[in-house]
């Protein structure tokens, strides 16, 4: 069940393998490689996650696939 203490755990767990991507890492790397590590990583915390879905936008009463994920 979704409550604050199952919130505040996660958001932990994921700030930590975030910080451990970043340490291992460091600065100047395109995102797509920060994106792969840090997917490894919240595998290897058994974080269950999904990523890049489809934003559909709505402008003026139109949906528009706009390709941004």
């Amino acid at each position: 069940m979704m409550n604050k203490t199952f919130l505040d755990q996660l958001e932990y767990k994921v700030t930590g393998a975030c910080i451990e991507v970043n340490k291992i890492l460091g600065p100047g790397l395109l995102e797509s490689v920060y994106q792969k590590c840090l997917m490894w990583e919240l595998q290897l915390q058994g974080i269950n996650f999904t990523t890049e879905h489809p934003i559909i936008l709505s402008y003026k009463d139109v949906l528009l696939d706009t390709a941004l994920k």
